[in-house]
């Protein structure tokens, strides 16, 4: 599925990925490819992104990688948009 990450400054990553867990403001979830599409809210916590992806060099410094390999992005509030194994997530 492909995803992209957007802040109020860039596009921080866009690309294919395995999957998206998001912190929810109901907690937290996942999606993966084929999901049904969903809005939602989010709040304080980490976006983590599994699958063999990219950083541009500009935005590695906004992300970490924890000990299961998954790559890390901490947000304090957001929205996230999943349709058609597309995920657009709003991050502040």
């Amino acid at each position: 599925m492909y995803l992209e990450i957007v802040s109020p400054e860039a596009t921080l990553f866009s690309g294919e990925v395995t999957s998206v867990t998001v912190p929810g403001i109901n907690g937290e979830f996942q999606m993966l490819q084929g999901h049904a599409p969903v809005v939602s809210l989010l709040q304080k916590g980490d976006v983590k992104v599994e699958g063999n992806i990219s950083i541009d060099e500009a935005y590695e410094n906004e992300f970490t990688t924890d000990a299961t390999g998954k790559t890390i992005l901490a947000i304090t509030s957001g929205t996230i948009e999943m349709k058609d194994n597309k995920v657009i997530v709003l991050a502040d």
